[in-house]
């Protein structure tokens, strides 16, 4: 299944790296510091989306008593503070490894802040196995359509040769955006039943995607 593909593009929150609980823990002190309840990790998955504006919303946090900018810098610097706390996804390496050594081409396209991502690539040793590193130019998680159809031309490979590996409905509307295949996980910051509309391929975890790769 791999060898139909030349390049294969990766979200990297969520998907590689497994931030959940510590986003949820983040954004649970902020409900608290906001007179709000705080959030299960069912729930946050369940409200999550993109932009992360409207999950902010979704979460009860009111713009008119503290702007979405204040409410976004808080979050991103007390992320910043501990994310090398989080580790990567079981399978993480192993399926970038074997998707490398094959020699197909891999990139990242996150909605992290891009000179943010490359440190932390650099932290967990993996950049050696990516071709391209792309993250958007603000803290503020918006759309990265525009980024992954740069990269699409950058590219210059048929749709049906690059898939996209993501764990968000976002990451399907970029690959959608891109003409590109896609596959989302689970286990990520939205729960399966959200992945799943637009009959969307939805696997569990890294270790069925190394299988139905037949890595």
């Amino acid at each position: 299944m791999i060898n139909k593909y030349k390049h294969v593009i990766w979200d990297w929150n969520g998907t590689l790296l497994n931030d959940v609980d510590y986003c949820r823990k983040i954004i649970n002190r902020i409900l608290v510091e906001n007179d709000l309840p705080k959030l299960s990790l069912q729930k946050y998955r369940e409200i999550f989306t993109f932009p992360v504006q409207n999950y902010y919303e979704a979460a009860g946090l009111d713009f008119s008593k503290k702007s979405f900018e204040v409410l976004g810098k808080e979050f991103i610097d007390e992320y910043e503070a501990n994310k090398l706390t989080c580790s990567l996804h079981d399978n993480a390496v192993e399926v970038l490894s074997l998707i490398h050594k094959q020699g197909i081409g891999q990139s990242v396209l996150s909605a992290y802040l891009h000179d943010k991502l490359v440190n932390i690539l650099d932290h967990y040793d993996l950049r050696k196995y990516f071709d391209n590193i792309i993250g958007l130019d603000n803290i503020y998680a918006g759309s990265k359509t525009h980024l992954g159809l740069m990269l699409i031309e950058q590219l210059n490979l048929p749709g049906n040769e690059v898939l996209f590996i993501g764990d968000t409905l976002h990451d399907a509307e970029v690959a959608k955006a891109m003409g590109v295949d896609c596959v989302l996980i689970s286990n990520g910051h939205q729960v399966k039943e959200t992945l799943m509309v637009n009959y969307n391929l939805v696997f569990e975890d890294l270790k069925i995607l190394k299988d139905y790769l037949k890595l």
